[in-house]
């Protein structure tokens, strides 16, 4: 006996719980060793679909991990060196602080401590005079 195909099809409701944040370990150590919340593949543009690698927005700070930049990868061929110029200038237009570094540097001591660094900067009110004495 043949089911109906009219009886088989469920309705599936369009309502879609919400995603919890992506995690992975570079998130994780920045709430460890740094406290703070970092939000992986954070949209930071009221209009525009663009995406930080990493964000942490309390603060405002963007970290970019740009891959290929020994094989002339998407970010250093001619169209998205100019795509991500505009990306970043919108998000320098918007106070964001964006921090650029490779896979290879991604996970390394100096890298965590350049961010906890533009954190007291940001925390500090950008005081240039006091970053100047140091």
């Amino acid at each position: 006996m043949k089911a109906d195909k009219s009886i088989a099809k469920t309705n599936k409701s369009r309502h879609t719980a919400a995603k919890p944040p992506l995690r992975d370990v570079f998130t994780v150590i920045c709430k460890t060793d740094l406290k703070v919340d970092c939000v992986k593949e954070f949209k930071f543009h009221p209009v525009r679909k663009w995406r930080f690698d990493f964000a942490i927005p309390e603060y405002k700070i963007a970290i970019e991990i740009d891959g290929g930049v020994w094989t002339y990868g998407r970010h250093n061929r001619s169209t998205g060196y100019i795509a991500d110029m505009e990306k970043f200038n919108a998000a320098a237009s918007l106070g964001w602080v964006v921090l650029k570094f490779t896979p290879d540097e991604q996970y390394k001591s100096s890298t965590f401590k350049l961010i906890s660094q533009t954190i007291e900067t940001i925390k500090n009110g950008r005081n240039m005079e006091a970053s100047q004495r140091i």
